[in-house]
């Protein structure tokens, strides 16, 4: 589906950590729907490096993006000389910057600040030495324990991770003041879809529900889990709101939702009904009670109103779409 009818014939897009989970989907968009474009992935890709948190510093992989005939470059946005290069070698009309030490959980303050804030100031200024749209990853992490529904405005973040998105929005006010580029940020709720495996244990809990349940075991969740409710949106309505930002004029931090709360148990119900199974829920005490956020809910009028965004999936119609993905997934890297 084109969510634009703007002719790209000619326009070179950017997209750092395209090997990622929304970089690799925004990636076979365009080649999919506008083939003419040219795109460049920029990536550091895994090499094994782990957090203090025993998690993996960079996500991307190569499985991610079997298929892509686009031009690919291994490298990090903390490597100064190399947005140099890209400055001068290339000429970009559009910057999607998915690339980002993503784990909520990491510890290391620097390393998120550098990369996730630091960095992404360079970035602003080659989108504007090139006058490229920038359309950017934030986070409903901004909001931390804000109360639903969570209104651009209203941030609280609780961890580092939420704290760096908040200040690439601040940092995106900044330059909206005083460069003539289109800067459109998107606060990501609870994304799930097919490219979202290689991001281990941070994978969503329908991919990591769907697997249990391939493999014959009970779903466990908390306790209460039908009380825990969370705004999922599935990656087709990601991409659909980050395609209609690529228009001018519309620059402003919007939430990207379905601005429908759904629970952990509807996600085991609703795939135990696609997958054809009746296992029993086993439910276990939620050591996270304090530190968890147990209603999230996006306010999305504004970006309905500013990117003509509209959901399309509700999460039966997500998960319906994804399934056939989990089943490979299970088949070719799990059992």
């Amino acid at each position: 589906m084109r969510y634009i009818e703007d002719d790209l014939t000619n326009k070179t897009i950017l997209i750092t950590g395209g090997a990622g989970f929304i970089g690799s989907n925004l990636a076979f968009y365009f080649q999919a729907n506008h083939p003419d474009a040219k795109v460049v992935i920029l990536d550091c890709f895994r090499s094994g490096e782990k957090l203090s948190n025993g998690n993996l510093k960079s996500f991307g992989h190569f499985k991610n993006l079997i298929g892509f005939s686009g031009e690919i470059i291994s490298g990090d946005i903390n490597d100064k000389d190399l947005l140099v290069r890209l400055r001068d070698e290339y000429k970009f009309d559009y910057i999607f910057h998915e690339a980002a030490i993503s784990d909520t959980t990491a510890q290391e303050q620097d390393l998120m600040i550098k990369t996730n804030v630091n960095a992404y100031k360079d970035l602003l200024n080659l989108a504007v030495a090139h006058k490229a749209n920038m359309i950017y990853a934030s986070s409903a992490a901004t909001y931390g324990n804000a109360e639903s529904p969570q209104r651009v405005g209203r941030e609280a973040p609780q961890n580092v991770y939420g704290f760096s998105k908040l200040s690439m929005d601040h940092l995106s006010r900044e330059y909206m003041k005083k460069t003539d580029i289109s800067i459109v940020g998107l606060r990501y709720f609870n994304v799930y879809g097919a490219g979202e495996y290689f991001k281990n244990s941070t994978a969503s809990m329908v991919l990591q529900f769907g697997h249990q349940i391939l493999a014959g075991k009970n779903p466990k969740l908390f306790e209460d889990s039908d009380k825990i409710l969370r705004d999922f949106i599935y990656i087709g309505d990601i991409i659909q709101a980050n395609v209609k930002a690529m228009q001018p004029k519309q620059s402003g931090i919007y939430n990207v939702g379905t601005g429908k709360a759904r629970s952990f148990q509807d996600i085991v119900d609703i795939l135990q009904a696609e997958i054809g199974t009746s296992l029993t829920c086993e439910y276990i005490p939620n050591p996270f009670i304090g530190s968890y956020q147990f209603h999230t809910e996006a306010d999305i009028t504004t970006t309905k109103e500013a990117l003509g965004y509209e959901p399309a999936y509700e999460m039966e119609d997500g998960i319906k779409a994804y399934v056939s993905e989990i089943k490979r997934i299970y088949e070719v890297e799990v059992k």
